[in-house]
């Protein structure tokens, strides 16, 4: 194919003092095309352990449709780090005749020398990063042993304080004790035989009570502090209980004295034991002490491991519309549900604990056959304005941040003109002001790189107008295919259809 172009790729994981950014990487790879065109492919925010990356997985769509000649990358990990990505990125580009160069590394990709180091080279690559994980996986294990806190937020009933552990400082949990009577109230509750997960979740939810951020409590939220033996007054039954359940248990058992609550981790070398329950974990005191009794915790323990119906809520699977439905009124997944012969659309988050009213009496098929009405639609409005303007067509969403980050970058220019002369008071102003909209101003700019990247192609708009004009024979996974290509989320209630569109 004539007029082929030249790539460059640039991937920066973390933004950090020590990493080579983004605009480096290029100024870099330009070096090896003397001044000549080329486009741009850069992954920001993206791990190199695979490919699935956005501007990367475009790059790969050029490459087949023989639109690139040579990929210039500033060192070959920018590329994958994984020896099976790379070896059928190698393959790739001798399939397309696509030369590599590493602007760092002088790799000759035409001789069978240059191969073979490149191989050895992306080898001793992987070797380091599973090494590092090695590291990071053995220290984990270490700290859990000595009854460390792990980082993330405190479970709910806990707060947390400083503390010294082996001349290491740490942090503690100490109990909260108003989220502590809560998780009390739950307990005392789910040992009652007619008392379910979502009982408890109504009820709390009715009275105002809310979990992590604000959230209501969810039956998944509840199982979890159900299980967790962190809240435990951990004893000798607790001990007899995990050892029993083939738990493997750091601590002697003169140390569960009723006091100290406990950690729970998935034991290290253990992965193959992970479906079985409490096989091959550990158990690990921790420095905090437990509010529930070991009696009461463990009646609510064994009421879960007997009780296996529960399952959180799931998406629809149904649908060819999953992952892109939701509630109308409160924003969250809507789930199929089966009833007198046919399949509904509910909200999970009513289904939860009630605390969205719900969208109605949806039924799904339906609710396909309207969607599917309006994507032929919005397709031949596509097509028209494409003809009309003999171009591709304008995403009106990237339109309108274009004009946002416009109307911002000119409010910023009107601002620092005002500077000069200002006095004192005004350039305090002046400089907050400025710098809320610098921070607008840098959110819009990765919104709109967001958007051209998700841009659908005229080669897509080909494809989706097939399938739609087909839409009966075309199988689910490609229905499914049309739908993430057309649409981004879709609103539903009873009453009412929102349809937020790519096109």
């Amino acid at each position: 194919m004539e007029n082929k172009i030249d790539a460059i790729y640039a991937r920066q994981s973390v933004d950090k003092k020590d990493s080579i950014s983004i605009e480096s990487q290029i100024e870099f790879c330009k070096y090896e095309l003397k001044g000549g065109s080329y486009k741009e492919y850069a992954d920001k925010g993206y791990s190199g352990k695979n490919t699935d990356r956005p501007r990367f997985q475009e790059l790969i769509r050029d490459i087949e449709n023989g639109l690139v000649r040579k990929v210039i990358v500033y060192k070959l990990d920018r590329i994958s780090r994984s020896i099976l990505d790379f070896a059928n990125m190698m393959e790739l580009f001798q399939k397309y005749n696509v030369e590599f160069v590493s602007s760092t590394e002088k790799f000759d990709t035409s001789t069978p020398m240059g191969r073979a180091m490149l191989n050895i080279c992306i080898v001793f690559a992987q070797l380091e990063r599973e090494t590092i994980q090695k590291r990071v996986q053995d220290a984990w294990y270490a700290r859990c042993q000595r009854g460390f806190k792990m980082g993330g937020r405190p479970p709910y009933g806990f707060r947390t304080e400083p503390i010294i552990i082996d001349g290491i400082h740490t942090k503690k949990l100490v109990i909260e004790p108003t989220e502590a009577a809560y998780v009390r109230k739950m307990y005392e509750m789910y040992v009652d035989p007619r008392i379910s997960l979502h009982d408890i979740a109504t009820q709390l939810t009715a009275q105002g009570v809310r979990s992590y951020f604000g959230k209501p409590f969810s039956r998944a939220t509840i199982s979890l502090i159900l299980r967790n033996p962190i809240y435990v007054m951990a004893d000798l039954d607790i001990y007899e209980f995990f050892k029993s359940q083939g738990t493997d248990i750091f601590n002697d058992v003169a140390d569960f004295a009723g006091t100290n609550g406990c950690y729970y981790y998935r034991g290290k070398g253990n992965q193959e034991n992970k479906h079985k329950y409490l096989q091959g974990q550990t158990l690990v005191l921790a420095p905090s002490e437990g509010f529930i009794p070991s009696e009461l915790w463990l009646q609510a323990r064994r009421k879960i491991m007997e009780n296996q119906s529960y399952q959180p809520a799931r998406k629809a699977k149904h649908s060819w519309m999953a992952g892109k439905i939701k509630c109308g009124r409160c924003g969250h997944a809507l789930m199929a549900a089966h009833s007198c012969g046919h399949i509904y659309f509910r909200c999970s988050v009513h289904a939860e604990n009630k605390s969205c009213p719900g969208c109605g009496t949806i039924r799904m098929l339906e609710l396909e056959e309207v969607v599917y009405r309006q994507m032929e639609k919005k397709l031949a409005d596509y097509k028209t304005l494409t003809e009309r303007k003999r171009k591709k067509a304008v995403n009106p969403k990237l339109t309108e941040k274009q004009l946002e980050l416009a109307r911002v970058e000119n409010e910023i220019e009107k601002l620092l003109d005002t500077l000069t002369g200002a006095t004192p008071v005004l350039l305090s102003y002046a400089n907050v002001k400025i710098e809320e909209l610098d921070k607008r101003r840098q959110a819009l700019a990765d919104e709109i790189a967001k958007l051209s990247a998700e841009a659908v192609s005229p080669e897509q708009i080909d494809t989706i107008s097939g399938y739609l004009d087909d839409w009966e024979s075309v199988s689910f996974e490609d229905k499914q295919k049309v739908v993430d290509l057309m649409i981004t989320v879709i609103r539903a209630t009873s009453e009412k259809l929102e349809i937020e569109w790519k096109i």
